[in-house]
């Protein structure tokens, strides 16, 4: 699909070019302030741009076209890009938990200098920038990387918002910065734990919806005055491309030229209306 390809590219290159500049300005209001908390947030950004390399490489396979070895595309390659996201948010929620419990444990205040407010507010605005433009691409494709990267930008800008708090808190009272970077690591662990959930029932399959059967069961019959009696459907999802296999049933007196006709008539319905290259086996009324 060359839409999606190309706004995958665009998100990964806009997502690239803007984390790097962000860590930039992060690590030098850090610098500039002697806050370590800007700094250490400034990596977290730049990791970021680890995930957006993973949606360019990631969108990059899934674009490859069936061969001898992957005779159903390389659609999943997308999917394992998402799973590879949602690990590395995992890691930053447990590297954000920590830390909190470590400030909490040492009554660490968190110290900010007037230079942080600019880059902070700018951080957060920037990063739910992308966010909308990854969500909003990922609804207009349906893909599900650029959906995983736009929950990567969201929780950077959570994480910018806890340092925004401290700076307006932290003088007050010193153990706010650690209680929220404890929300936000909550916050991004269930990002994590949503993005792997749905990914990972992608990659090992999952049975259709009971709507979805009802729909393709009824599709099929209306077309045809003798019951098919379809069952036994399976979908196995490849990204961009989904196969389907399926049983109808048939007089065993029938031949096998009007067999294969009601079955080719079977397939050919099934990919008009819900787009899936399907493979029916017909069976003897018993």
């Amino acid at each position: 699909m060359p839409e999606k390809s190309k706004y995958i590219a665009r998100e990964g290159w806009l997502s690239i070019f803007g984390n790097i500049l962000l860590f930039g300005l992060k690590y030098w209001a850090g610098i500039m302030t002697g806050s370590l908390a800007l700094i250490a947030d400034a990596w977290h950004t730049l990791s970021d741009s680890v995930s957006s390399v993973i949606v360019l490489i990631g969108g990059k396979i899934s674009r490859k076209p069936a061969d001898d070895d992957h005779p159903f595309g390389h659609g999943r390659a997308e999917h394992i890009a998402s799973v590879i996201i949602g690990v590395l948010l995992a890691i930053v929620a447990f590297d954000f938990a920590v830390s909190a419990v470590q400030k909490f444990s040492a009554h660490e205040q968190t110290n900010f200098g007037a230079i942080a407010w600019g880059v902070t507010i700018f951080s957060i605005l920037s990063k739910e920038v992308m966010a909308q433009y990854a969500f909003w691409a990922a609804k207009k494709t349906g893909s599900s990387i650029l959906k995983a990267d736009g929950w990567h930008h969201r929780t950077d800008s959570l994480s910018s918002v806890v340092i925004l708090v401290g700076i307006a808190l932290g003088n007050n009272f010193w153990w706010t910065d650690a209680v929220l970077s404890f929300v936000v690591a909550v916050m991004i662990g269930w990002a994590s734990y949503q993005i792997l959930s749905s990914e990972i029932k992608s990659l090992l399959g999952e049975s259709p919806s009971e709507e979805l059967l009802l729909s393709i069961q009824k599709s099929t019959q209306n077309e045809f005055k003798r019951p098919l009696h379809l069952h036994h459907i399976h979908i196995h999802n490849y990204g961009d491309h989904t196969e389907l296999s399926c049983h109808i049933k048939l007089p065993p007196q029938m031949s096998l030229e009007e067999a294969h006709e009601i079955c080719t008539k079977v397939e050919n319905i099934i990919m008009k209306e819900f787009g899936f290259v399907s493979t029916v086996h017909p069976e003897p009324v018993e």
